[in-house]
């Protein structure tokens, strides 16, 4: 379109439109509380990037012209952007040097059975056959959330996903429950009627009920009509995840926590700090709990933590740098990679 975008010393972004002979003022974002030193537009996305003096970057939604996401430095003012024409990366330069970074999460939610990987990409649930490699989109999603969907739960019995949206205010995430269409026409897909409902986390149980980790952090179990079957009370916890029918890994900042549902006890804890994913092996037999590594933790940082079903520590693994993901092979090594490494474990650590 033909439109110009500036920042000036006025704290405004503004937003014009133009011809061959003039430029003329459509609207302004306001939100800087000091110069606005640079603005560009977002390569391809109606998103405008911002920077100031005023020690922040912003994001701003150009149809709604209001600010979606605001990124702070407490050091150090901002003076110039750069936005790369193909990748999700933008660069901002600042009083102490520059920094590189991302507005989205890349990693795509998705859930992996037998040979079927069912993963989420541009509003489309897709499915990849591992042994032919075919890769089909079998569901479009419905829109609506602007937000992308952070994880997803699959259900093999009755064929049916759980997807879950995690907004930037905690308390508005939603997860949407599927049936995923039976004869998918990959080139036009079903939009299939899905049930929305709010809570931070969604997870299978059983074969016909799911649990939600609700705005409270209370637990709900539902039906496949999303229909509240019980409310169970847990040990305080802030992420749930799963681990075999009718049991829930539950994590609070200090640990994970082996849950029965159906008894509505506590069968066991490991002591480990900020999980971030859980992968389990193929026969439930062993599970691997990815810890997030923080950028002002001290050095070492107990990194992945190798647990048996009944969740006693096997191993400790300390890594300098990010655990991005991992995976089991048959015969029980777990691989994982870091930021610039594949590696491997074995159980006995």
């Amino acid at each position: 379109m033909p439109l110009i975008v500036s920042g000036a010393d006025d704290r405004q972004v503004k937003i014009w439109r133009m011809n061959e002979s003039k430029a003329w003022e459509v609207d302004t974002c306001r939100g800087h509380y000091n110069n606005v030193s640079c603005a560009v537009f977002h390569p391809r996305q109606e998103l405008i990037l911002s920077n100031s003096e005023d020690k922040s970057i912003r994001v701003w939604d150009m149809s709604k012209r209001t600010g979606v996401q605001t990124f702070r430095r407490d050091h150090d003012r901002f003076w110039v952007l750069a936005a790369h024409p193909n990748l999700n990366l933008f660069a901002a330069g600042h009083d102490g040097g520059m920094i590189v970074f991302k507005l989205e999460r890349e990693r795509p939610a998705y859930a992996v059975h037998g040979n079927m990987l069912h993963y989420v990409k541009d509003r489309f649930l897709r499915q990849l056959d591992f042994n032919s490699s075919k890769d089909v989109a079998v569901m479009q999603l419905r829109s609506g959330s602007k937000f992308p969907v952070f994880n997803m739960s699959y259900n093999p019995a009755e064929n049916a996903v759980l997807l879950c949206t995690r907004a930037s205010n905690l308390e508005n995430s939603t997860y949407d429950l599927y049936t995923i269409p039976k004869d998918a026409d990959s080139q036009n897909p079903d939009a299939p009627e899905g049930k929305r409902s709010s809570g931070l986390t969604a997870v299978w149980v059983a074969r016909n009920r799911f649990a939600v980790l609700d705005r409270m952090h209370s637990l709900l179990i539902k039906n496949l009509k999303n229909e509240i079957t019980k409310k169970v009370q847990v040990p305080n916890c802030d992420e749930i995840f799963y681990a075999g029918t009718g049991s829930l890994l539950l994590r609070d900042a200090e640990s994970i926590t082996l849950f029965d549902v159906q008894q509505k006890r506590t069968l066991a804890s490991v002591k480990i700090s900020k999980v971030k994913y859980v992968i389990w092996s193929a026969d439930m037999s062993h599970v691997a709990l990815l810890a997030k590594h923080e950028h002002s933790c001290p050095l070492p940082l107990t990194a992945i933590v190798i647990c048996n079903r009944k969740l006693e520590a096997l191993c400790n693994i300390h890594e300098n740098i990010r655990v991005k993901s991992g995976a089991w092979d048959e015969s029980g090594v777990f691989i994982y990679t870091t930021s610039n490494h594949i590696k491997y474990a074995v159980t006995t650590g």
